[in-house]
């Protein structure tokens, strides 16, 4: 039997996700949970030989998961779940050692084929994954990541995650609003997207957010 861990903060999603592990009869789920960290840590202690991530989580991200993982757990299987798919996180997941990678949107039979096909040693990308990929093969520019950013820059990005002005980020931060407006476009430089919408995903996906805050 090979051995499944599933960490998605989504009930419902977890429940279907159970449902479909726990309907292949070579596929036993050995836990489950809504928490990155808690998930981290009961996986150190099961070692399952597979686990079903979403990329967004409380208590720690999807992708710092898989970070811890690799150098703890390199055999283990992980198949990413996202509601995300820009190019800085699918090379993110990817570096990080993703066997395969679902949205979310996607329909219940490519998740469980997914599953399936992860579970058996293989690899699967959804199509809208793929193309992105197929975009990053053909079109090997560097992709900027979280690490791009100083940690002053990490905080102002929560910042303005949260909807905060410059006026704002100055106040909380005591600085000038002059030197806010210039670690935002330095942000913005790095991470070569020009919209707070854009930002605002980045961080969510990044865990420096929750998709759940007021």
């Amino acid at each position: 039997m090979i051995r499944v861990f599933i960490i998605e903060d989504q009930t419902i999603l977890r429940e279907f996700t159970r449902s479909l592990v726990n309907h292949c009869p070579t596929l036993e789920l050995v836990g489950e949970t809504g928490d990155g960290l808690d998930g981290f840590n009961q996986v150190m202690k099961l070692k399952p030989d597979m686990l079903i991530l979403d990329v967004v989580l409380p208590g720690l991200n999807g992708i710092s998961v898989m970070k811890r993982l690799r150098k703890e757990l390199p055999e283990i299987r992980v198949l990413g779940f996202s509601s995300f798919h820009n190019k800085s996180l699918v090379k993110q997941m990817i570096e990080a050692g993703a066997c395969g990678l679902v949205q979310k949107t996607e329909s219940l039979d490519i998740l469980e084929t997914a599953i399936n096909k992860v579970a058996l040693g293989q690899t699967y990308f959804s199509p809208e994954i793929a193309e992105i990929m197929r975009e990053l093969m053909l079109n090997p520019e560097r992709v900027s990541t979280i690490d791009d950013l100083t940690n002053r820059e990490v905080e102002i990005l929560k910042l303005i995650a949260e909807s905060h002005s410059n006026k704002e980020i100055a106040s909380l931060l005591n600085i000038s609003v002059k030197t806010a407006e210039t670690h935002r476009n330095r942000i913005i430089s790095k991470l070569n997207i020009h919209d707070a919408p854009g930002l605002t995903r980045f961080a969510i996906a990044n865990g420096l957010v929750s998709v759940y805050c007021d």
